[in-house]
């Protein structure tokens, strides 16, 4: 594939607002990760929750989108100047030149939940101010960005489970080399609700304490929410000489077709998707310097990425940042697409957080502490419910070895 730019980028998770403070607790090998404290949800488990979301209402004019899921996107949107670089990129392409793609699994849920409670005592009809359209809707997350920077391009909503904030690069991708845009605005966000908590507790796959990727007590995950974006653009000639540009250089989709909701236990899909990813980057398993596992914390998900990894690899350099961040769904592909950018930006290994004594059965170079690293290009795994799994490969000028 031709390489896009990857020009500017944010993310906001219980770690921290913004990629400062997101890089800061990557560094120094800390995450967010607390007792369950979320309304309703007597669980023994931890999770990652982003404080303020509740007193960050959306903007008036935008008032029928209000829920988490859009207060968490607005509030994600507004660090590091993100909102900023999108509204010149609009200056410059124009309103419908810009697409608009969203990952999400959970959307607007909570709303829904909520709606139950105020349902109408004889008739059962949900109260009459709750808009599903707006809010728990799927689509509601890319229709709320869209309005929000006066978008009139494509918008895309993509809900493939804990795969969508990474299969938007795909999405978004596809549009801009057919030449139907030439800005895209990439993201996930995914937001803490009764749902999702305790259906994976009912799965029997939340931990007890702070999820521990990889390691040999690893016991099941931690749920985190998170907002994180990007701009992807195409390349313009004569940018080609820029060495601190991150790239976006390849992407592998695949489809295990094995079960619901466990991966095969080989890892077939996870590693047919790194190999179409490095594939179409022109690289080889030899170019990439850090990997970021998807790195869910159960035994088998785990088990099953390390078989994937290590019959592609050998050893590699790797992590799961799950650990700082809490697993994050249907956001955690953009939000760690947006680690891997920062990793090749500030040359940096983050260190696997909360593992302390890594698997030896599953073979890995894991990272217990961060690490600096002359990284060129990095691999970005994200896995989901049904076998949805897609790698992402970034990287600087001069990625391939060869």
């Amino acid at each position: 594939m031709n390489p896009l730019l990857l020009t500017h980028f944010t993310a906001t998770s219980c770690a921290g607002r913004g990629i400062d403070a997101t890089l800061a607790a990557l560094a120094q090998g800390r995450g967010g990760l607390a007792p369950c404290d979320f309304e309703g949800a007597a669980l023994a488990t931890y999770t990652g929750r982003v404080a303020g979301v509740e007193d960050a209402p959306v903007r008036a004019d935008l008032a029928a989108f209000d829920c988490r899921n859009n207060r968490l996107a607005q509030l994600a949107m507004t660090q590091d100047g993100f909102d900023t670089r999108v509204r010149e990129a609009i200056e410059r392409a124009g309103a419908e030149r810009v697409g608009v793609f969203m990952g999400t699994s959970t959307a607007g849920i909570l709303e829904t939940e909520l709606a139950y409670r105020r349902r109408d005592a004889q008739t059962g009809a949900l109260p009459a101010d709750f808009s599903y359209a707006t809010t728990h809707n799927p689509y509601s997350l890319a229709g709320f960005v869209r309005a929000y920077f006066g978008l009139r391009g494509p918008a895309v909503s993509v809900s493939s489970a804990c795969s969508s904030g990474a299969k938007v690069f795909g999405s978004a991708r596809r549009m801009l080399e057919t030449g139907l845009i030439d800005v895209a605005v990439v993201g996930g966000v995914d937001t803490l609700c009764l749902t999702t908590l305790y259906g994976f507790n009912s799965l029997e796959l939340l931990s007890t304490g702070p999820c521990k990727p990889f390691d040999v007590k690893r016991d099941g995950i931690s749920i985190g929410e998170a907002a994180a974006f990007g701009l992807l653009e195409r390349e313009p000639a004569g940018h080609a000489d820029d060495d601190d540009a991150i790239r976006l250089l390849g992407i592998g989709e695949s489809s295990d077709a094995y079960h619901m909701s466990s991966p095969h236990p080989e890892g077939l899909g996870a590693r047919i998707a790194m190999e179409q990813a490095l594939a179409s980057a022109g690289l080889t398993a030899r170019d990439i310097g850090y990997v970021n596992l998807h790195g869910t914390a159960t035994p088998s998900n785990d088990a099953a990425e390390s078989r994937a990894l290590t019959d592609l690899f050998g050893r590699v350099p790797c992590s799961s940042t799950k650990g700082a961040t809490g697993h994050t769904l249907g956001a955690a592909g953009a939000l760690e697409a947006v680690i891997a950018a920062l990793a090749l930006k500030h040359r940096m290994i983050p260190a696997g957080t909360n593992t302390t004594e890594p698997d030896p059965a599953l073979g890995l170079d894991y990272v217990l502490s961060s690490r600096d690293a002359p990284l060129h290009a990095v691999l970005s795994n994200s896995f989901g419910f049904g076998g949805t799994n897609c790698s992402l490969v970034f990287g600087r000028k001069g990625a391939a070895s060869a």
